[in-house]
């Protein structure tokens, strides 16, 4: 989200509809040097602008700008589920940048490029380089030491605009919450726009020279913005479906709507002559179809796919229409002196209100409340208000670096350079800010010995020196043994390591489930050792072996990859012919009896003992982070029991089924709750390393209690 441009003392800014009468759409050849012609040419526009009496004030865009400014904060700060805040953005930036650029090419016949980087670097970086380092700050104070490092390698992609791309690579999920998310996450769209601005002067100046030449008008620029509009918009939209992460964060997937306003800004002279009735109708239905577009997209819409197009039709109309400035257009709503101050700090607002919203609960010392909502909203304007006075609106109205471009560059160049500094030493050279993490890892570790070691670890408070010196390393305390299949793979396919245990051994049991059958993976590789059994591991991300539809998340879709998988999975097992089926997996909300029903009868037709073993907690937060910021009261992270146990219904209605078909159910309950609480840590060792799996360490702990069950159900 860009930041509007300064208004210089005593003019009107220059925001309106380009000069109708464009050189390029000229019958004039060129017989002098190209200067003189465009300086004949702007002669003319002037001329032509002062008949036509074209606006260089835009309020219409200053408005619009506001509301979608407020319609991102409301969206993040879960005020209201409105959605298309960035992608109107996005429109007005092109319009803006692209309108810029070429009356710059109009007027010179080329364009200044130190003169377009020093703009955006002192209307950029100054506000980037305040919040990114006081981000840095918070999460240093108040942020959990674990995350510190990764936190700080997103500072140093934010300040070098690239964290789109940072996203992409770490396969994020925009609308996760699950206290992952980065403080610096909201940067990925102002990379996209920094992306563009690097690129955009390039290439316009680039085809509108080729256009002149060839064409003698600008047929070869519109349909060169034409294709771009159309690539992206396919890319992006098949992509949605493929590669989610890369489809609403890569630049892309996303320059369409960057070029939507552009396309507009080349289209105005034309625009400009509309019927101001008509112009006003465009207006206004533009504006009904961007806020209603908006409220109709969900976190469950596949995004950016082609919903993010009624936000940005919706923008493009409204720009489109204003262009005629009609008198009863949208502009009567949108320009007032309340949209027009936000505009003038959307920006700022933009920066501040992510960073404080992730770190909220770790500032106050408890979970966002709704009220906590409007709290954040509002600090987060009232610090964009002191950062717009304080420091961006001097920069951006230095005389001294508006008239030495080369200064501008600088001084953007050198606060970039000194914030990617700050983080890069951040990341690499700052302590880890954990008392004791200099113990030995692991060493004298128990875990679960008994009901009363659960017991006692609801009221144990203070971390102990080994559970502090083992907490560094407990977000890579996963299952070494034991196979898992991602997200898009189709079909279950045996491999060499999916067999664990006694490889050797005469019995088998097949393991089948989600990433809650993956987690135990250490545990069963050592009961298949000493019971002599091969254990054969059927795992899938977020895909139950009972039979029914699931909404995956991150594809934004039903999950039709875990219907097949399922299915080939279930063939495989009436190959293996195993003595023993043990089913886990995390209790879902779309759980039908009929669903398992179905997966538990044709498991007992396999001829195979079945085993039901429940579903384990699920904290709700990440429980490293959690730990490593309250060391001396680590009740803080034990979750009660009814909060921590999800779907009990559900869960009842599966164990029920199960024994309905001769299953055998170990009850996890009594090895991770008491007294209506799931300690975090029990018996030194940490429980898991995330906000739902279960550490390698603590499953090895629980072998006791799971190999009698299984044992006997071997035997018989």
């Amino acid at each position: 989200m860009r930041h509007p441009h300064p208004r210089p003392r005593g003019a009107r800014q220059r925001y309106g509809c380009r000069l109708p009468d464009d050189p390029l759409n000229s019958s004039v050849r060129r017989t002098a040097r190209p200067h003189s012609y465009w300086r004949t040419v702007t002669r003319h526009r002037s001329s032509a602008a002062q008949t036509e009496g074209l606006r260089k004030y835009r309020p219409d865009i200053q408005g619009l700008r506001a509301v979608a400014i407020m319609m991102v904060v409301a969206m993040h700060c879960g005020i209201l589920d409105i959605h298309g805040g960035v992608d109107v953005s996005f429109v007005l930036s092109g319009f803006l940048i692209g309108g810029q650029l070429l009356a710059e090419i109009d007027r010179t016949g080329k364009v200044s490029l130190s003169k377009f980087w020093a703009r955006r670097f002192r209307r950029l970086a100054p506000g980037m380089t305040v919040v990114v380092l006081a981000t840095a700050s918070l999460a240093w104070i108040y942020g959990s030491p674990l995350r510190f490092r990764d936190t700080m390698e997103d500072g140093l992609a934010s300040a070098l605009s690239v964290m789109n791309w940072r996203l992409v690579e770490t396969g994020t999920d925009y609308f996760a919450n699950d206290g992952t998310q980065s403080p610096y996450q909201h940067f990925w769209s102002l990379g996209i726009e920094e992306q563009f601005y690097l690129a955009a002067p390039l290439a316009l100046f680039a085809m509108a020279w080729l256009s002149r030449v060839v064409f003698r008008n600008r047929v070869l620029v519109g349909l060169f913005l034409g294709a771009v509009i159309g690539g992206s918009f396919y890319v992006g939209y098949t992509q949605t479906s493929v590669n989610q992460p890369l489809a609403y964060f890569g630049t892309h997937t996303r320059i369409w709507e960057l070029t939507v306003g552009i396309l507009i800004a080349l289209g105005a002279p034309l625009l400009s002559r509309m019927n101001r009735a008509v112009a006003g109708v465009i207006s206004w239905l533009g504006l009904a179809t961007a806020i209603g577009t908006a409220l109709l997209i969900t976190p469950e819409t596949p995004l950016p796919g082609y919903a993010v197009a009624g936000p940005v039709l919706g923008a493009a109309m409204i720009i489109a229409g204003g262009c005629a400035a009609p008198r009863f257009g949208a502009e009567r709503l949108l320009d007032n002196p309340v949209l027009n101050s936000v505009a003038n700090v959307s920006y700022g607002w933009y920066l501040w209100h992510w960073p404080i919203l992730i770190l909220w609960p770790d500032i106050t010392g408890h979970e966002l409340s709704y009220s906590d909502r409007f709290r954040v909203a509002s600090l987060s304007l009232i610090l964009a208000y002191a950062m717009f006075y304080v420091v961006e609106h001097r920069f951006r109205t230095n005389a001294q670096l508006v008239a030495r471009p080369w200064k501008g560059i600088f001084a953007g160049g050198t606060a970039v350079a000194g914030t990617a500094g700050a983080a890069a030493f951040a990341m690499t050279v700052l302590p880890l800010n954990l008392s004791a993490s200099a113990v030995a890892a692991g060493s004298g570790t128990v875990g679960w010995s008994g009901t009363e070691s659960v017991r006692g670890s609801v009221v144990h408070k203070q971390l102990s020196a080994v559970a502090r010196g083992a907490l560094p390393k407990s977000p890579d305390d996963q299952t070494h043994y034991g196979c898992i299949d991602n997200t898009d793979v189709e079909e279950f396919v045996l491999r060499d390591n999916c067999v664990i245990g006694d490889r050797t051994g005469e019995r088998s049991v097949v393991v089948i489930g989600d990433s809650h059958a993956w987690q135990w993976g250490d545990a069963f590789d050592e009961i298949g050792r000493k019971l002599h059994a091969k254990i054969v591991t059927m795992a899938k991300g977020g895909c139950s072996p009972e039979v029914y539809a699931i909404k995956n998340p991150e594809l934004n879709r039903e999950y039709s990859e875990c219907d097949s998988w399922r299915r080939t999975a279930f063939e495989e097992i009436k190959k293996l012919k195993p003595d023993v089926v043990v089913v886990t997996n995390r209790v879902r909300q779309e759980a039908t009896e009929a669903g398992a029903e179905k997966a538990f009868q044709a498991l007992e037709e396999s001829g195979a003992e079945i085993v039901y073993l429940t579903d384990t907690p699920q904290p709700g937060r990440n429980v490293p982070d959690c730990l490593a910021t309250h060391i001396d009261d680590v009740t803080a992270c034990n979750p009660a029991q009814d909060k921590a146990i999800e779907y009990t219904d559900y869960r009842a209605m599966e164990q029920k089924v199960a024994e309905r078909h001769g299953g055998v159910v170990i009850d996890t309950l009594p090895a991770f709750c008491a007294d209506d609480v799931c300690p975090t840590v029990i018996g030194d060792q940490i429980v898991y390393f995330d906000a739902s799996h279960i550490t390698a360490g603590y499953a090895k702990s629980l072998v006791p209690f799971l190999q009698p069950t299984l044992k006997k159900v071997l035997a018989g």
